[in-house]
């Protein structure tokens, strides 16, 4: 009885590898093990390119977000100003009270009083719609997109002076620091003869850029008292908003906020506006993986074509081992072997890639960029000025584990028609 030997053994990893370098009468196998090769090197780079390009795009998506917006702002429900009369207003009061009690409450870091209007600012034969902030110059210290001197122009100091604008609204105006525009209010002094819009002219400060396009287009910041005025909300403010420690639980702080509030405040959390993105993002991920998981298995499929082609060309090779004493097991893990150095091989191979490309995927746009003449990444439609890119862990492991994985399981099958070929029927006619 032919002795056993441990699985795995130094001469299977041998004969595997001698069989993978086939010679010139079997360049049929040769071309399967390249063209498998290629195929999962190309599938496991654009797995991982892929899964860190949605990682990347959805981390800047949300510092954007955190980094110029509050993570929860605090209104009241409208009331009614007179009993009886009709009109009714959600105009803050007592919103320094408010704020200090809710930046009473562990875990806030920031609760600002803002007045929040819409306005035209003018400048020249220019005009745009701006989305107005009335803001005290220490609190808008607290916003980091914002008052980010390395991406800003201006002195934040002299915010006081004048205002701050996003530094695309200032490029489709063409302001710079030190020109006066025009702020319009349709909502102005209050005469016998009806509402007369109000018309101010402020001095540019400052001009930011927070990552954002949608809010470097449109958004302007003012001190809090002439916001005051100017949107005629004296003695009062529109909104609280308020920073925590760990935006992504955001809702954990709801029912202490509610309380500190008072009666009638409700809450809007950075999730309730951009939720139902972060869901398709979510949704978006999942469905790429699978396509890309499709590619993959594809690719890996061509190991198996090469391995049956292996098996009918080596079955001399099979016969001869056997009555040397190999084991069916032995003879299944060499071919399991060739198959197996094919997807290691090409998942380390693509691994290499997909890290690459992905730590230099803004000079990768910047070429791709250059060669279409400009326009390949436009900010207005993602948002965002540029791609992102964000390599993790998990997404390695995932990409790794897959291709490793569906490499060694298409394996199986010629492997083990190699195993349990006859050895007799094998060299019958040899």
């Amino acid at each position: 009885m032919a002795g056993r030997t441990a699985p795995f053994s130094r001469f299977e990893f041998m004969i595997a590898w001698r069989y993978l370098r086939a010679r010139r009468a079997e360049g049929g196998v040769s071309v399967m093990t390249w063209i498998s090769l290629v195929g999962i090197t190309l599938g496991v780079a654009a797995l991982i390119i892929t899964l860190a390009v949605r990682a990347g795009f959805r981390a800047e998506f949300v510092d954007t977000i955190l980094g110029s917006n509050a993570h929860v702002t605090v209104y009241s429900a409208p009331e009614e100003v007179v009993p009886g009369s009709g009109i009714y207003s959600s105009l803050m009061r007592d919103y320094d009270e408010r704020a200090a009690r809710i930046a009473r409450v562990p875990g806030v870091i920031r609760a600002a009083p803002i007045v929040r209007a819409q306005a035209m600012v003018n400048f020249g034969d220019r005009s745009n719609v701006a989305e107005v902030f009335g803001i005290t110059e220490a609190n808008l210290r607290t916003i980091p997109r914002i008052a980010n001197p390395e991406t800003s122009l201006g002195d934040i100091d002299q915010f006081g002076d004048g205002i701050a604008m996003g530094a695309e609204l200032a490029r489709e105006l063409g302001v710079g620091l030190g020109d006066k525009v025009k702020l319009i209010s349709p909502n102005g002094a209050k005469t016998p003869v009806g509402t007369t819009p109000r018309v101010n002219a402020y001095t540019v400060t400052y001009i930011f850029t927070s990552g954002r396009w949608d809010i470097d287009k449109t958004r302007v910041y003012m001190p809090f008292a002439e916001a005051q005025s100017f949107f005629n909300r004296e003695g009062g403010a529109d909104e609280i908003e308020v920073d925590v420690t760990d935006p992504e639980n955001v809702d954990d702080w709801s029912d202490a906020l509610t309380t500190a509030g008072g009666p009638g405040t409700m809450l809007w959390s950075w999730r309730d506006a951009s939720g139902s993105f972060l869901r398709a993002l979510s949704i978006e991920d999942n469905v790429m993986f699978v396509i890309l998981s499709v590619l993959v298995l594809i690719a890996t499929m061509n190991i198996t074509s090469g391995l049956i082609m292996l098996v009918k060309n080596k079955g001399r090779d099979i016969g001869i081992l056997r009555t040397m004493g190999l084991t069916e097991g032995s003879i299944l893990r060499v071919f399991f072997l060739c198959g197996a150095f094919t997807g290691v091989i090409g998942t380390l191979a693509g691994l290499a890639i997909g890290v690459v490309f992905s730590l230099y995927i803004n000079d990768v746009m910047s070429f791709v960029n250059w060669i279409n003449g400009g326009g390949v990444w436009d900010p207005s439609i993602r948002g965002i000025y540029e791609l992102p890119a964000k390599l993790q862990a998990k997404d390695i492991v995932k990409a790794v584990a897959l291709s490793l994985g569906l490499s060694f399981v298409v394996t199986i099958f010629p492997a083990r028609r190699a195993a349990r070929l006859n050895p007799v029927e094998a060299l019958r006619y040899e």
